[in-house]
């Protein structure tokens, strides 16, 4: 007998079934006499014990690639109810990553909550109180967190969820989320936004590691805050602008919920997203990764850090404006605070101070005397007012003496000085002025009354004494009152407007249209 072994026998291929078509046979779900996928089954489950409460039980481990309520044993699905009876309560005892997964299922197909803000501030919870016992966490729900608010068209935080994420968020979602900040809200960029865009992993420095994390995280918004201030005044142009981001719109389809049991049919396979892909725009890249390096190479040498990144730098113009502000930034920071004396008041002694000061105001008040048809005034005629004051001038010559006795400090608070009504609460530019670029427009609107009577003692012809009365008036004191107008000019025009206790040369053009 002859075997012939040049041929292998044909054998049928078997199909591996996918997850979703896999089906149990103790949970069959049916509708419409059809077999329901995996997911649809554990949709119409989870509405079944969508209000369902547990008691407590003890914990029985579960871990399951595909979790879900059909694999779960009965000691198992007690604790499971238990554990999202204390979650929906704000109580978030261990448990296993396998249960986490059950109920953020639940959440993503609409069970367990009525509007979609509060479906999206549990998913939050629950990844803010186990990302740190669980860390395999952060993988899913920086995906998933996201296409709830895409579905849901949430206008949601997404600067709060890069923090969670540390960053690491779809690319297309950063980009979408730079190029808003860009066009609105330049002092907002954080460093674990922009790290995604450096040509380089900014984490291994040695700087970086040693503390200076902290510092580069304060500046690297407020440099380029001023970075795109500085070229839109100076080349009528932002960092978007200068790159012509804007004209590289690009639109994907997103697969929503990836790995997670999600029934489809609900909100769809994917959502639409118009973003521009700023990532892949090398001139971008080298230009955001220049400013960090020349950020941190200032940064070190203003805090007595040995080394100085190398690569290619900053265009001289750019780069003495960062390092300009850095020196004072850094001067105003760490200058030695001023010792403020403290005050103290003697709640008894202001109440017997008020009181002798009326007794004196009213011996000193004399209605004006009548006066007759012939011009003649009757001088000798006693008012009703003064029928008191011999008695009232006892008094004060009694308060007088007492005084002189006792020596106290007297604290004078002018009337006309607490009510000022002739200086505006906000700046008032000229008419000419009307064309006033949005910045400034945006920056009037941020002062306070103290920081726009502040702007004009600068402004006017003795500065120095004005802008203590000023600060007087209001309780401070001159240098915090400028730190002040300095942080809100930062994150308005980007640039420091005082310099010295005097505004800063080159912005007196603008200044001289204010309305004094």
């Amino acid at each position: 007998m002859e075997i012939d072994l040049g041929e292998e026998p044909e054998i049928a291929a078997v199909p591996v079934p996918e997850r979703s078509t896999i089906v149990r046979a103790d949970l069959n779900l049916t509708l419409s006499g059809g077999i329901l996928s995996s997911e649809k089954r554990f949709v119409e489950e989870a509405r079944q014990l969508a209000e369902m409460e547990g008691e407590e039980t003890p914990w029985v481990p579960f871990m399951s690639y595909w979790p879900t309520y059909g694999v779960m044993s009965a000691p198992q699905r007690k604790w499971y109810m238990y554990w999202r009876t204390e979650v929906r309560q704000g109580r978030f005892p261990d448990t296993d990553l396998s249960y986490l997964f059950v109920h953020i299922y639940e959440l993503i197909n609409g069970i367990g909550w009525q509007e979609p803000q509060s479906g999206y501030n549990q998913l939050k919870e629950l990844w803010i109180n186990y990302r740190e016992r669980l860390p395999q966490l952060d993988v899913y729900m920086q995906e998933w967190i996201i296409d709830f608010g895409l579905v849901h068209k949430l206008n949601m935080p997404i600067s709060e969820m890069v923090d969670l994420a540390s960053g690491y968020l779809p690319m297309e979602v950063l980009d979408m989320e730079l190029q808003r900040l860009l066009n609105n809200h330049r002092s907002e960029i954080s460093l674990k936004l922009l790290q995604r865009y450096y040509d380089y992993d900014i984490t291994l420095s040695k700087f970086y590691r040693d503390g200076g994390k902290d510092v580069l995280e304060q500046y690297i918004p407020r440099v380029m805050s001023l970075v795109d201030s500085y070229l839109l005044r100076t080349r009528e142009a932002g960092i978007s602008d200068q790159f012509e981001l804007r004209n590289k719109e690009r639109t994907m389809e997103r697969m929503l919920f990836r790995k997670a049991v999600y029934d489809d049919s609900i909100y769809g396979k994917s959502v639409q997203l118009t973003y521009i892909p700023i990532g892949e725009h090398t001139d971008f890249v080298q230009f955001v990764t220049r400013i960090f390096r020349c950020t941190e190479n200032k940064c070190r040498e203003l805090l007595g850090f040995r080394g100085r990144l190398r690569g290619k730098t900053l265009e001289p113009e750019l780069a003495h404006v960062i390092e300009r502000y850095l020196d004072k930034a850094f001067a105003a920071e760490h200058a030695p605070a001023a010792e403020q004396p403290m005050i103290r008041i003697d709640a008894e002694k202001l109440v017997s101070l008020q009181e002798e000061s009326e007794y004196v105001r009213r011996a000193l008040m004399i209605e004006e005397e009548p006066v007759c048809e012939d011009g003649d005034s009757e001088a000798n005629v006693l008012t009703p007012s003064s029928v008191h004051e011999t008695e009232d001038l006892k008094r004060a010559k009694h308060t007088k003496a007492s005084n002189e006795q006792e020596p106290f400090v007297e604290v004078h608070i002018n009337p006309s000085e607490e009510q000022v009504g002739t200086e505006p609460l906000t700046l008032q530019w000229e008419a000419a002025s009307s064309d006033l670029d949005e910045e400034w427009v945006h920056f009037s609107g941020m002062l306070s009354p103290q920081h726009v009577q502040a702007i004009h003692a600068l402004l006017g012809g003795n500065p120095d004494a004005e802008l203590m009365r000023v600060a007087e008036r209001h309780g401070t004191m001159p240098a915090l009152l400028l730190d002040e107008i300095n942080d809100l000019a930062m994150e308005s025009i980007g640039d420091l407007l005082v310099e010295d206790d005097r505004l800063v040369s080159e912005y007196m053009n603008v200044f001289e249209q204010v309305k004094r």
